[in-house]
């Protein structure tokens, strides 16, 4: 078919029709397309270059006033008697006459600088605190502040650290702060600002209507604005040498630049469709070139579409989703030509005739599937039933009556969900109860001689498996490994494997018995029925590996091995279903 397809593709009506229309709008396309782009690139790169020369300059301003700061406080720290008298003096007089002028001195001071919302100082005597203010906060956060710088500073003096970084961030009950501490030997002398106040500049910033300028920390935290930069899902943490775009549903242009004072950054954000939308000349470039390549589309184009493309394709689109395995394709009745009518009725009927012929082979694949693995659940019971009246001659022969009564309870739980067992799946909490009254039947036979561990996560336990996989187990290291002198230990762990593609519960069954043989492993590995030097028949072993094979086909998997030190292990894998 493909050999014919190829043969005439060169006289197919549908590759020369495409074929023109491509050679005369792709070019036109492409210049399109480049002239956007290159126009859309342009544009911002201006806009990026604009606002990033103001958000320089206005940064610039930021770090001048913060270096004035600095050197006006370390000129403070290096000149003033009055500091090293309210540090180092004997008498208390003498430390609070220096304070009385260091308050006056800071008060006037304070006023030159009109961004700064307090300077304090705080000598090595913790008592010895001092701050003045701008008058324009209130006395809880005055107090919230002091109660801040107090902490800060009594951690440093403990951890001994004299090297302080430079201005610094701060988010004290939800406000940001900026803070500058000096140290010298005597005190510390610092000064604090409030983010809000060095936000009231940034409205003449000129951004349009919905752009938004904003101060962020150096890990990328927003300290105003927040609520825009959530809600528009906009990336602030990447590198502001470049601009960049970034958003959810609105994409918005980012630029920015780091402090070189201090551990923040002043971000701009405007918003892309706020930028395209000042591009009325490119709109109307794309206008025309739009129209051009409409009208230079033949217009015969239209009626052979009509005529022959469009049945063509609604069979070839038919074809396409009956390879994807949709046997439900059929071609919806249309108005076309007598011919294109007849084919699209034939080939309707034929499908219809090839579904019911499907549907009537998988049903009975499927009904011989069902009964095979019944058959296999079922093929379990005469195994242990034949054991459990054998525990009830023995404890007859001995009168022991209230065993007897504990071993019919016992056995009515256990063939009460063995009578359940047709079902495909059950809970695993049901197959562990299950499993552990199964071994109370055993314990019952062989007092003294087991030992039963399960490990189980608790919300693993209402995970979907297969009844019986694990109690076939259990119940073959039972048979098979328990002596007459020695006792058995039987282990099951169970837990979530999530090395593969997609997570798997791994059940694990071991025992302390002598293990497999050799040629059992080879039996059990080639898939054959495996009977042991005993002459026992390990049929549990066959029966799970071919009902995980008929449930799960690949995507189960089961390992025999025999344990380091001795013993049998079982080790499945089984994908996790939590509903049926």
């Amino acid at each position: 078919m493909t050999r014919h397809l190829t043969r005439l593709s060169w006289n197919s009506i549908r590759l020369k029709l495409i074929l023109g229309v491509l050679v005369i709008t792709i070019p036109l396309l492409i210049f399109l397309f480049y002239n956007n782009f290159y126009a859309i690139r342009v544009v911002r790169d201006q806009v990026a270059q604009s606002n990033r020369n103001m958000i320089s300059l206005y940064m610039d301003q930021i770090d001048d006033n913060l270096n004035g700061i600095d050197k006006y406080l370390t000129n403070f720290i290096v000149n003033d008697k009055d500091l090293q008298t309210m540090a180092n003096a004997n008498m208390e007089k003498e430390r609070v006459l220096a304070q009385v002028r260091l308050d006056e001195k800071l008060s006037a001071d304070i006023m030159t600088f009109k961004s700064i919302d307090s300077i304090f100082i705080s000598t090595n005597a913790e008592s010895n605190y001092l701050d003045v203010f701008q008058e324009t906060q209130s006395m809880q956060e005055r107090d919230r502040i002091r109660a801040y710088i107090k902490a800060e500073i009594s951690e440093l003096r403990q951890s001994r650290k004299f090297n302080l970084q430079s201005w610094y961030v701060e988010d004290i009950e939800g406000t940001y702060y900026l803070f500058r501490l000096l140290r010298t030997s005597e005190a510390y002398v610092g000064a604090w600002i409030k983010i809000e106040k060095l936000s009231i500049p940034l409205s003449l910033l000129d951004l349009g209507e919905k752009g938004v300028s904003l101060f962020a920390t150096d890990n990328g935290i927003p300290m105003i604005h927040e609520e825009t930069v959530r809600r528009n899902q906009i990336d602030i943490t990447r590198n502001l040498k470049h601009y960049y775009l970034s958003g959810g549903k609105k994409s918005y242009l980012v630029v920015g630049e780091q402090s070189a004072k201090g551990n923040f950054s002043l971000i701009a954000l405007i918003p892309d469709e706020q930028i395209l939308g000042n591009l009325p000349y490119l709109r109307r470039i794309v206008t025309i070139i739009s129209i051009i390549a409409i009208i230079l589309v033949p217009t015969c184009l239209l009626l052979l579409r009509k005529l022959v493309l469009r049945p063509l394709n609604r069979i070839m689109s038919a074809i396409r989703r009956i390879s994807e395995g949709n046997l439900n394709t059929r071609i919806e009745p249309f108005q076309t030509s007598v011919e294109f009518q007849m084919v699209n009725k034939t080939f309707n009927e034929m499908m219809n005739q090839i579904q019911d012929l499907r549907i009537n082979v998988y049903e009975e694949q499927l009904n011989k599937q069902k009964a095979e693995l019944q058959h296999l659940q079922l093929q379990i019971n005469p195994h242990f039933f034949m054991n459990s009246l054998n525990i009830i001659y023995n404890l007859a022969l001995v009168k022991n009556f209230e065993l007897i009564q504990e071993m019919a309870l016992s056995l009515v739980q256990y063939f009460r969900y063995m009578f359940r067992s047709n079902l495909t799946f059950v809970p695993l909490k049901d197959e562990l109860q299950h499993i552990q009254n199964y071994i109370r039947i055993q314990e019952l036979r062989f007092p003294g001689r087991l030992d039963f561990d399960v490990k189980v996560p608790e919300y693993l336990k209402d995970t979907l498996i297969p009844p019986l996989v694990i109690q076939a187990f259990v119940e073959n290291a039972i048979k098979h490994a328990v002596a007459e002198i020695y006792p058995i230990g039987i282990s099951v762990q169970i837990d979530i494997d999530d090395s593969h593609t997609e997570p798997l519960i791994a059940i694990t069954v071991s025992d302390t018995g002598k293990g497999f043989s050799e040629d059992v492993l080879k039996n059990i590995h080639a898939g054959q029925r495996i009977i042991d030097d005993s002459g026992g028949e390990h049929i549990g072993v066959w029966n799970v590996q071919r009902r995980l094979g008929l449930l799960y086909g690949e995507r189960s998997s089961i390992q025999f091995r025999n344990g380091e030190q001795n013993g049998a292990v079982v080790e499945m894998l089984l994908p996790i279903q939590l509903n049926l």
